[in-house]
């Protein structure tokens, strides 16, 4: 395994850059309850951009896990989770705002914490957007890593607080060129109200190339289609 790159999140930290198609990134938990928010955007055409909405139904399910793999909004496929320690990550609760921050865990700013500020996955995202030619209008729902947040049959959202455990770790596997946009901040659902000061790591190397016997490729007939598109778009493209 030849390491491309790797990066350590201090707990409210963001981050965001472009990785090729064919590459592994593989993100661990350095303490329990973690949870790294991300997005994904194609990085050729950034309309382009992770869709919530086809992921879940296209793969018949609320969670992921091993197996599924992140849709675009054209069809496509941005990423797969190609290996998985929790067997649960949330892509329904979305991210934090700074008012659920304040109201959570106590009033902070730049101003009078520095650095130490608490700091919230939507201003983390939208930064990186800027910087990324992209702006808020091309904020969507996100995937939050390592947390699991079921519904209970009256419709209620719970956070599992004894899920993530430290030494967690997930791999994806990019099926694209992407942009991703990661933020080291708190699940919405998580009920402590001490800011959660967890790191985690980011290793970023290269993967084998996928096959027609890929364990993602034939999780479900929707993600052999999207790999079909994936893979069409991919060879035009040289």
């Amino acid at each position: 395994m030849q390491k491309k790159f790797e990066k350590y999140f201090r707990p409210g930290e963001k981050w965001s850059g472009t990785i090729g198609k064919g590459k592994y990134i593989h993100f661990k938990a350095l303490g329990d309850n973690a949870n790294v928010s991300i997005l994904m955007y194609n990085m050729r055409d950034t309309s382009e951009r992770y869709n919530m909405p086809d992921t879940l139904k296209g793969q018949f399910t609320a969670h992921l896990t091993k197996g599924n793999v992140l849709y675009s909004d054209n069809g496509r496929v941005f990423a797969s989770i190609v290996q998985d320690s929790l067997g649960w990550h949330d892509s329904i609760s979305g991210y934090t705002s700074r008012e659920l921050t304040d109201e959570k865990y106590g009033k902070t700013n730049y101003q009078h914490q520095g650095n130490d500020y608490y700091r919230c996955g939507e201003e983390n995202f939208k930064v990186e957007l800027v910087r990324n030619n992209m702006d808020t209008r091309d904020l969507v729902p996100c995937v939050n890593l390592f947390s699991k947040v079921y519904v209970e049959e009256d419709g209620s959202m719970h956070y599992d607080t004894e899920h993530c455990k430290e030494g967690a770790t997930v791999t994806l596997r990019t099926e694209m060129d992407v942009i991703i946009i990661i933020s080291n901040t708190p699940n919405p659902l998580d009920p402590s109200t001490d800011y959660p000061s967890v790191p985690v790591t980011m290793e970023v190397y290269d993967a084998p190339p996928v096959d027609l016997t890929d364990y993602c490729v034939n999780f479900r007939e929707e993600n052999y289609r999207a790999f079909e598109n994936t893979w069409d778009y991919n060879n035009l493209l040289g």
